[in-house]
């Protein structure tokens, strides 16, 4: 199962964008599903995640901005981005937590996308 991720971008400060991110195949089980990303630099970080029941968490530093969501159905998981700062400047990366059968856990990681915010 690979995971890719689209919508990356270069925005003005102030602006939006909305990334996506889809697994290639079904998957059995999906218990979590979440953004995170790495400035240069940096250490990886988590932006927000949704797991069983909707449940959302979110960096601090992204409450009120960014809103994460899912298409269970289509093993979807997105990321709005509004009032983008640059310090948003980072490689963003999804991951998505669950099973691939009854007895196989899966973590995986997609390859990431550039979101680029300029002042």
């Amino acid at each position: 199962v690979q995971l890719q991720a689209s919508g990356g971008g270069l925005v003005r400060a102030g602006g939006s964008l909305k990334v996506s991110c889809a697994t290639s195949e079904t998957i059995f089980s999906v218990k979590y599903m979440a953004w995170y990303r790495q400035a240069p630099g940096k250490q990886r970080e988590l932006v927000a995640g949704i797991g069983d029941g909707s449940r959302t968490n979110y960096a601090d530093s992204v409450k009120g901005r960014f809103s994460i969501s899912r298409n269970s159905a289509k093993n979807r998981v997105y990321l709005q981005m509004n009032s983008l700062k640059p310090e948003d400047t980072a490689v963003y990366y999804c991951n998505v937590q669950g099973y691939s059968d009854p007895w196989t856990e899966l973590d995986i990681w997609g390859k990431g996308t550039q979101v680029t915010v300029s002042s």
